[in-house]
């Protein structure tokens, strides 16, 4: 059996133990979170260390790549640097072939993702792949990463502009500590209705709301009007909320395992586990593959009206 642990420093309450098969090799694929706590993820790591087949980091980026342009995030770097024999991923080596499939998926195969849809991708800088995917397929964009990050109350509605700020920002961004950056620990659990009552306009402009779901929950309106969302990493309790609120569709790029979705850094590791050679060995090719041999599809829950045994609305 193999056995992939992530490592987050996201809620513990969302930690999740599962056992199943993938491409008929037995996994234990586990998720632990700490609160926040850099130093007990550091712990947490080097006692893995040598002890499983790989490892995910969850709840923060090491890599964040614009294009060909890689930028460190200086406490995943931290992170990465606790682990010595284990392979060791945070998602990023996926998420630009996985996120930019599923996008292509949804445009030639569901009604959800039609030419001119206003998308609102609540942090693209972290997603770059999804996002230059939703341009083209001719969605209407409005990127997020100022308002929700900084507080600035603009609207970036291009890839292009996306692509000037992210290389003109993110090497200062990077040296900052991640919970200035993003929600962690319990901050994971709490919606900040301040916030989300004033970010609430970018939301009803939009007919899918995509990205990172910690930063979807942090800042959810009290009401949605069917809204597809798109994201990763939801719990049975998530879905419980998005169905409250008024959601229409739930889709999630990664595969459900025991009742949940897990973060792409987790199917990640999954994946370097069965693939069994070095990771600068392995490619996109490698991870298209994969995904090809595993048949996966994007899973689409409707949480209002029905949806037919092909996927499509």
């Amino acid at each position: 059996m193999k056995r992939v642990v992530s490592v987050s420093l996201g809620s513990s309450r969302r930690d999740h133990e599962v056992r199943t098969e993938v491409l008929g090799i037995p996994f234990e694929i586990k998720r632990v979170g700490t609160d926040g706590d850099l130093e007990r993820a550091v712990e947490l790591l080097q006692e893995l260390d040598g002890r499983v087949d790989a490892i995910g980091l969850g709840g923060i980026d090491v890599f964040l790549y614009v294009d060909e342009q890689r930028y460190v995030v200086r406490d995943g770097e931290r992170l990465l640097a606790a682990v010595r024999r284990t392979p060791v991923v945070d998602g990023s080596g996926l998420k630009n072939t996985l996120e930019r499939e599923v996008v292509h998926y949804l445009a030639a195969h569901t009604d959800l993702l039609p030419p001119g849809t206003k998308v609102l991708m609540v942090s693209a800088t972290d997603r770059f792949g999804m996002a230059r995917a939703l341009g083209e397929v001719g969605c209407e964009l409005i990127f997020g990463d100022l308002i929700f990050a900084a507080g600035i109350p603009h609207a970036i509605r291009s890839v292009e502009e996306l692509r000037r700020l992210a290389h003109r920002l993110l090497p200062e961004l990077v040296k900052l500590p991640f919970h200035l950056l993003y929600p962690t620990g319990r901050k994971q659990e709490e919606i900040d209705s301040e916030k989300a009552a004033k970010f609430e306009p970018y939301y009803r402009e939009a007919r899918v709301i995509a990205g990172d779901f910690h930063l979807i929950r942090r800042y959810l309106p009290e009401r949605l009007d069917r809204q597809v969302i798109l994201t990763n990493t939801t719990t049975p309790e998530d879905v419980a909320l998005l169905r409250e609120r008024g959601a229409g569709y739930l889709v999630t790029t990664t595969p459900v395992f025991g009742g949940r979705t897990f973060g792409t850094n987790v199917l990640e590791a999954v994946f370097v586990a069965l693939l069994a050679k070095p990771l600068p060995e392995i490619t996109p090719t490698d991870h298209l593959t994969l995904l090809r041999r595993l048949e996966f599809k994007p899973h689409i829950l409707p949480l209002a009206g029905e949806i037919d045994e092909s996927g499509q609305p």
